[in-house]
């Protein structure tokens, strides 16, 4: 049986490929299984080998085509194959940031990852051979759409005008024929013949500092007016900064809605006469808006179940005061306050020192054990070099966990 798949081996879960073979394999439809090497067949290792003793055990064969003599059942040779995952999640881990490492550097010196925003269009084009070493086979921007830029700066000047909230300012665009480039109206209408504006997206828009001209980035520590992008601005940066204002100084003159600390949220059931299970009870506060911040039940959503919560609230009190703590748990509670506390102030206790020794001895303990397999010629000087790097950061990690 032949399988191929071009998902990642990380997560064995998200691989079609690999979970039919699976099954295949419970049924008894073949006796062997090849894979490429054993970076192939997965980088979580405890669930790889877990599924090679499986394979094992209905009787099929795991071999790798770079070490076919590699046998993952065999006691030395399961090391390798072990050692082998532990390096491909290594190695996934690492792809992972230098990736990231990538993108920021591109936002740092002005550049846009990913979709650009609505207004805007992403567009590449080849690159010419004299440059192409330095900037890859196609060159990418980020350029102004001239069919929805229309759009935005319109927004903007009713935004800048002060006369109108973003609900009228998504009625103006919906009555001018316009939406959001996923084709979302800026307005919908119910079933029912209630209008509702999708307001939410566009004040995301008025508070995207892309539509200024600006990068910002939180993952990669950009803040605002610190990097200019190499795409021309819908609006200046001072229009910008005044839309920003007005849409601060209008969410402080908001109402603000008072909310409930409902004590036993998620904690109360109901059983009720037509259903077999237990419903939960949810919180809800009427006419909130009031003075007296309204009315909080728990209560069962579309039904005549509404439990006042003053009343539960003031039981809350007294079943507290009948809590007695079991003398013998005492010093159980005591050992573990003692040990948070002494982890918050950096504290270790003796058990913990022994575990990190430990820790560095199997290091090292590994790193005898494969540097006999090396002596031998079963692993190559590639493997052991990545080898070497991989206990180096094992260790450096357990020395900084007994310094903190």
């Amino acid at each position: 049986m032949i399988s191929k798949g071009n998902l990642s081996g990380r997560y064995a879960n998200n691989r079609p490929g690999y979970q039919q073979m699976l099954e295949d394999a419970r049924a008894g439809c073949f006796s062997h299984v090849a894979v490429e090497n054993a970076e192939r067949f997965g980088q979580n290792d405890t669930e790889a080998l877990v599924a090679i003793d499986e394979l094992h055990e209905l009787g099929i064969a795991v071999r790798f085509a770079d070490y076919p003599d590699l046998d993952p059942i065999h006691p030395d040779d399961r090391i390798l194959v072990s050692l082998s995952f532990t390096l491909a999640r290594r190695e996934s881990i690492k792809l992972g940031q230098r990736v990231c490492g990538g993108l920021h550097s591109k936002l740092r010196t002005g550049g846009c990852v990913g979709l650009s925003p609505d207004g805007y269009v992403n567009r590449e084009q080849k690159t010419e051979t004299v440059v192409k070493t330095e900037y890859d086979r196609y060159t990418r921007c980020v350029e102004q759409d001239p069919e929805r830029v229309v759009i935005w700066r319109l927004a903007w000047d009713l935004l800048l005008a002060d006369r109108m909230t973003l609900d009228e300012i998504c009625e103006e665009l919906h009555r001018s024929g316009y939406h959001y480039r996923s084709g979302r109206a800026f307005v919908e209408i119910t079933a029912n013949g209630k209008r509702s504006t999708n307001k939410s997206t566009l004040s995301n828009i008025f508070h995207n500092w892309f539509y200024a001209g600006w990068v910002v980035s939180q993952k990669a520590q950009i803040l605002p007016k610190t990097v200019r992008g190499d795409w021309k601005p819908i609006v200046s940066t001072e229009e910008f900064e005044q839309g920003l204002e007005i849409l601060a100084r209008r969410s402080r003159h908001k109402v603000v809605k008072r909310k409930h600390e409902y004590l036993l949220k998620g904690l109360i059931y109901v059983e009720l006469q037509d259903d077999a299970k237990l419903v939960k009870l949810t919180g809800a506060t009427s006419n909130p808006y009031r003075s007296s911040g309204g009315s909080a039940y728990y209560c069962v959503p579309s039904s005549n179940i509404n439990i006042p919560c003053t009343s539960i609230d003031q039981q809350i009190a007294l079943e507290l005061k009948r809590i007695q703590v079991d003398p013998e748990l005492i010093p159980l509670i005591r050992d573990s306050y003692t040990d948070e506390l002494a982890r918050k102030l950096g504290h270790m206790k003796p058990s913990e020192q022994s575990e990190l020794q430990a820790a560095l001895r199997a290091v090292d303990e590994e790193e005898a054990r494969t540097a006999r397999l090396f002596a031998a010629g079963k692993i190559t000087a590639r493997i052991w070099d990545n080898l070497w790097a991989e206990w180096q950061d094992r260790r450096r990690t357990v020395q900084e966990a007994g310094t903190q």
